[in-house]
């Protein structure tokens, strides 16, 4: 197959570069460097069936050739830069879904919507089902992305059912792994780079809210399955297996061998007390269950930055 896939450049869109290529497959990927980064490519620089674009899908995107599949993830994915980049977090959910759709309905092709948690907001249901429809502050900071991503399902729904498009979409759970940015705001690069450094680790609240963290591979290895699946609707793809803020920290003090603190710091504005997928879609529909516990996942993930702390370090030493 030949596909393109946005947000090529980003932490999720370049794994997921990487899974389609290592199967076979041709790749374009098309990212504007808002959030991602050249680096996360640099190893595919040479690759005969690896194409880039840089482009704002925003925009009216053109590739020249067949397309088999169109993955949309393109977005700001942390409240870091969804906090920093409001506008074009709803622009790229919304023009970006449209645009993206567009792209494949003209080309006939399968489409893949990156969608997230966040669409389940605050929840007053546990664990998430795909069946919960939310409960999201649209007027609150983190309203940018939840309403975005919500708006891309409705549209991507739209094209399926007016237009006749193929479309699956992916509820992505917090998800970690190499080539994440080491200040993205996301809580398992904070800990690992303060634990680093020797850092107090920031724990909002008490710490008793809950995150379910899936690893990379396990993340990707879904996402390819569900493209590839006949499965109609949202479908959840994350770790189901629960972690306080606490135990988080605790975690990543014991496996980087840190002597850091905790500090706890005031809850942000709308933070979801509680994150847990319902997978039973995904293991029955895609024969898929993640199999990376979080521990081994941890001890996967530190040395990626640990080479960045310490090339960090000697640069300000250095200077």
């Amino acid at each position: 197959m030949r596909v393109l896939i946005t947000g090529a450049a980003g932490f999720l869109g370049s794994h997921l570069c990487d899974r389609f290529l290592a199967d076979g497959h041709e790749v374009v990927g098309m990212d504007n460097f808002l959030t991602g980064s050249p680096d996360n490519l640099a190893h595919l620089i040479g690759e005969p069936r690896f194409r880039f674009i840089e482009h704002d899908v925003t925009n009216y995107i053109y590739v020249e050739g067949p397309l088999d599949g169109v993955l949309h993830f393109a977005s700001p994915a942390s409240p870091v830069d969804y906090l920093e980049f409001p506008i074009q977090t709803l622009k790229v959910g919304s023009l970006g879904t449209h645009k993206t759709l567009g792209l494949a309905k003209k080309k006939g092709a399968r489409y893949l919507l990156a969608s997230t948690s966040e669409v389940y907001g605050d929840p007053q249901v546990h664990p998430q089902p795909e069946s919960y429809w939310g409960h999201v502050n649209p007027i609150g900071p983190r309203g940018v992305y939840d309403e975005a991503k919500r708006f891309a399902e409705a549209m991507t729904m739209a094209y399926h059912r007016y237009h006749g498009v193929d479309v699956r979409i992916v509820r992505i759970f917090n998800t970690y792994g190499p080539r994440m940015r080491p200040y993205d705001g996301r809580v398992v690069s904070n800990f690992i780079v303060q634990a680093l450094r020797g850092e107090p680790l920031t724990v909002y609240g008490d710490g008793s809210q809950t995150r379910s963290f899936c690893y990379v591979s396990d993340e990707v290895e879904g996402i390819y399955r569900l493209f590839m699946s006949d499965a109609q609707g949202p479908v959840n793809i994350g770790n189901p297996a629960e972690f306080t803020m606490v135990e988080l920290a605790q975690l990543v003090i014991e496996a980087t061998g840190s002597t850091s603190s905790i500090e706890f710091r005031p809850l942000p504005t709308d933070d979801p007390k509680v994150r847990r997928p319902d997978i039973t879609r995904a293991r029955e529909e895609l024969g898929w269950e993640p199999q990376v516990s979080l521990a081994d996942g941890l001890r996967r993930t530190i040395p990626y930055f640990r080479k960045l702390v310490e090339e960090q370090g000697a640069v300000a030493r250095a200077l």
